[in-house]
């Protein structure tokens, strides 16, 4: 960890707490003293704060999280305003999480404990500290704790349009008239929602199966140009526009609304990615493999026990991650408020009519000949289903970035279809039919007819 430099215009609780990190830093790693300026004036006046953390372990750390700091001499308090505040004992918290209709909650905390936990936990923490009237100040003060009374405090979450930044991003677009709106609303970020979510979420290998669920999940509304108005979905992004951002001032004119901005905590973890992870060459050749192996065993499954096994040990499983996945999609789509999951074209790659099929293609490959026609043609609906999927992407209509699971599904259940049929026309050799010869089979008696 790293020791952290005072900025002494800042109030002097600041000052406290910063002196505690760095004495905290100094003590898990030596380091140069920090300089605390201890002649910092008494300051009478509201202010406030955008704070802003990075990302962290957890899932729903990894996209940073922010809070409005009010620094308040006048009530003898320093709050940090937390919209993004969920209990996993909540009722229900499940079922309601399964359906898209989380309530989260809105809460102010002692803002150096808050600083406190953020160091614990290795994430950067920055402050911004707004160039507000003292009117505004104290605006934004009432507004939070209004906002904070049980009967107010409690709204339904949404991933990316109604989140703990988007609220904090909308407190202060309201005391500032709706100028932050107004400099970012038509201002195109060139990005959408699965980008950044693959960037942060995508952060290492061993991040992969959340990854693949989460970017499989995302509908074609992900993919939807973002203004940068939208894009302050992210406590990053609304930190960087808040730092180029000027207003008014009372005589007219243009002043950055950030005063001064200071790093309170610098993590020791890898930076951001600037981009999302180049993984679908890496979904295309594992695709091609399991494809591969699968029509490999099937050509010689009439022939070899082990064969047939190793078919079903492929198969089997991809079947019933194709269906439960096809099932969840389209769950998602038709009985949950998960609108960012809607009319996803993933359906077209992972079918709930895989999961028959993990039962019909064994029995199929092991001489089970009532599995043959129902084997053969929902395979075949499965393949037809995929190839589909890839010809509408020509199609404006159906725009959804979804090459990744393109390239993993199609050539796996392409290859099913394919071995279904030719298990269909090759009975399997010592599976349900006799071989000449064999030992303890006994001819049948030959027919001849009367002299």
């Amino acid at each position: 960890m790293r020791p952290m430099r005072f900025v002494p215009s800042l109030p002097r609780t600041l000052a406290l707490w910063l002196a505690l990190a760095a004495t905290t830093a100094r003590a898990q790693a030596p380091a140069a003293p920090v300089q605390v300026d201890t002649a910092v004036q008494e300051d009478t006046a509201v202010r406030v704060y955008l704070l802003t953390m990075g990302p962290g372990d957890e899932v729903w750390e990894k996209f940073g999280h922010n809070a409005i700091w009010v620094h308040d001499p006048e009530r003898g308090g320093d709050l940090a305003y937390n919209y993004g505040m969920f209990d996993f004992q909540q009722e229900n918290f499940i079922l309601n999480f399964a359906r898209g209709r989380m309530m989260y909650w809105m809460e102010g905390f002692d803002a150096f404990a808050t600083l406190g936990q953020y160091q614990m936990r290795n994430r950067s923490v920055w402050a911004q500290e707004l160039n507000l009237t003292p009117q505004q100040a104290r605006e934004v003060r009432n507004y939070l704790e209004w906002n904070q009374r049980p009967e107010n405090r409690f709204y339904r979450y949404d991933y990316y349009r109604d989140n703990c930044s988007t609220r904090v991003r909308d407190v202060l677009d309201r005391v500032l008239g709706g100028a932050l709106k107004a400099a970012t609303a038509n201002a195109p970020s060139g990005v959408t929602y699965r980008w950044h979510t693959q960037r942060l979420v995508g952060d290492g290998g061993a991040s992969l199966p959340m990854y693949t669920a989460i970017n499989t999940g995302l509908g074609p509304a992900a993919d939807r140009p973002l203004s940068k108005w939208d894009e302050m979905f992210l406590p990053m992004r609304l930190r960087d526009e808040v730092r180029t951002l000027r207003i008014r001032d009372a005589r007219g004119n243009l002043v950055p609304l950030v005063v001064r901005e200071q790093t309170l905590f610098e993590a020791s973890r890898p930076p951001e990615r600037s981009g999302p992870p180049h993984w679908l060459l890496g979904f295309l050749a594992t695709g091609l493999a399991i494809g591969g192996a699968i029509a490999l065993l099937a050509s010689v499954a009439r022939r070899s026990v082990a064969a047939r096994a190793g078919f079903a040990v492929l198969t089997v499983p991809w079947l019933l991650f194709a269906g439960i996945g096809g099932l969840v999609l389209l769950g998602l789509w038709g009985v949950t408020d998960h609108a960012i999951a809607y009319r996803n074209t993933n359906l077209l790659q992972l079918s709930p009519l895989a999961l028959p099929l993990a039962v019909l293609v064994p029995a199929l490959a092991f001489g089970k000949r009532w599995a043959t026609r129902g084997a053969v043609r929902l395979a075949l609906v499965v393949a037809a289903l995929s190839v589909l999927g890839l010809l509408l992407k020509v199609l404006p209509w159906f725009h959804q970035a979804n090459g990744e699971m393109v390239a993993l599904a199609l050539p796996i259940n392409c290859a099913i279809a394919w071995a279904a049929w030719r298990l269909a026309g090759e009975p399997a050799v010592g599976v349900g039919t006799a071989s000449p010869g064999r030992r303890g089979v006994r001819p049948e008696p030959s027919v001849n007819s009367a002299a």
